[in-house]
């Protein structure tokens, strides 16, 4: 069976190779080819540009001529499958981790992966941050016990490079200039309020808001935290945990909720 018009039109609009389908014509022209042509070439260069917009970083890194190579690789071998362009390139940084002529900057894909982030948080839900005075007024005895609801933007990039770093020398956050001290950074990615927020993550405090994010009560992510790294500090994750604005609630512990001893 034939596949469906639509189906066949889009992808000849991502195939140079294939011929125009069956059933398109241009009302100016007895042959629709040329024009065809053009009409693909500018969804094409349309969702290059997107991508652009999204990995302005990414970009920068590796140059306007190389990057628009890549996004259109990128465009001809994963096409959107959803209209919402927001989210396009979600599957970017995967690519570029297998993308032969990008193998020299080992880094970029995680770069790529902390601007999809800071995508993301930007479109997700708005939530006013936990207060301070919250959690200043728990019962010290029963903080262990506590569960946290992250703020609905957060996320945690981790990667082998100072991806953080990175990134803030090339969107103008800082100064550029030579890493001399090159060793991972785990980042967090949120938007507490109005800006999207990175920030570089103190020693443990990727693995405490991932055992957070699974559930885990504080006490059970600071065990989780020490045994990913001996050096987590819980006082320093704490103040960051609430100075950041990550949480957007409390669970208690069911004797506090209730009131009981």
């Amino acid at each position: 069976m034939p596949a469906p018009f639509e189906t066949s039109f889009a992808e000849a609009l991502l195939d140079a190779e294939r011929a125009i389908p069956d059933g398109v014509t241009a009302h100016n022209a007895a042959n629709p080819t040329r024009r065809f042509a053009v009409y693909r070439n500018n969804v094409v260069a349309g969702l290059a540009s997107a991508l652009k917009d999204r990995f302005p970083v990414v970009e920068k890194i590796v140059g306007e001529a190389f990057f628009g190579a890549m996004a259109r690789v990128l465009v001809v071998e994963r096409p959107p499958r959803t209209p919402l362009l927001a989210t396009y390139g979600d599957d970017f940084a995967a690519f570029i981790a297998g993308f032969e002529p990008a193998r020299e900057l080992p880094y970029l894909a995680d770069v790529a992966r902390l601007e999809a982030a800071r995508t993301r948080a930007y479109h997700a839900a708005d939530a006013t941050p936990l207060d301070a005075g919250r959690f200043a007024a728990l019962d010290a005895g029963l903080v262990g016990g506590i569960r946290v609801d992250l703020h609905p933007s957060a996320e945690i990039v981790r990667s082998p490079h100072p991806i953080v770093t990175i990134w803030a020398m090339n969107s103008g956050q800082r100064e550029l200039a030579p890493i001399e001290d090159w060793r991972g950074e785990d980042a967090i990615v949120v938007r507490p309020y109005l800006d999207v927020e990175v920030r570089i993550l103190p020693p443990g405090g990727a693995a405490f808001l991932l055992a957070l994010a699974k559930d885990m009560t504080l006490g059970e992510a600071a065990e989780a935290a020490v045994t990913d790294c001996p050096e987590f500090d819980l006082t320093r994750n704490l103040a960051g945990l609430i100075g950041w604005g990550l949480v957007q609630d409390l669970i208690l512990p069911e004797p506090q909720k209730h009131g009981l001893p």
